[in-house]
């Protein structure tokens, strides 16, 4: 399980640090094109994800990488995947043909990529799983709990 857990914050790191990276090479104002195609939110709101969502996209890879506080990032990054995947589906049931946005330019919603990122989905509904029901060692020593324990008993 736990090589599972490994592997798959591995490969979800490394999208998610791809996927920031794509975007931030390019001026923001290019993905901020990207977003507003899909026509979900206004103006101001269109500016904001894209001056932020990659930099949540690294700092996301970047824990996971880490295995910082992975219930969380995990959870957090499914939540991210999910809500990607919902705003593709619409949009691809729509008919409207833009770039997902996911790893830059030039790559149009399709089948294909709804199954890549309902793939991704999944991976990262795993790991969140598997992170969830993992056993965290206590942090505090053994010890430390016998000495105590002894000093009440005083």
């Amino acid at each position: 399980m736990r090589r599972v857990l490994l592997a798959l914050r591995l490969l979800l790191a490394a999208v998610f640090l791809y996927a920031a990276y794509t975007k931030l090479k390019d001026p923001w104002l290019l993905f901020a094109m990207t977003v507003d195609a899909y026509q979900i939110l206004p103006h101001w709101a269109v500016l904001v994800v894209a001056r932020a969502l990659p930099w949540m996209e690294l700092l996301i890879g970047l824990l996971l990488i880490a295995g910082l506080g992975l219930r969380y990032v995990s959870a957090a990054a499914s939540i991210l995947l999910g809500v990607f995947l919902a705003i593709m589906i619409r949009s691809y049931a729509k008919g409207m043909a833009i770039d997902c946005g996911c790893f830059g330019p030039g790559d149009v919603i399709s089948a294909k990529t709804l199954a890549r990122d309902g793939l991704l989905f999944g991976s990262s509904l795993a790991l969140t799983v598997l992170a969830l029901l993992r056993r965290v060692p206590s942090r505090e020593p053994i010890a430390v709990g016998l000495v105590e324990a002894e000093s009440a008993e005083s």
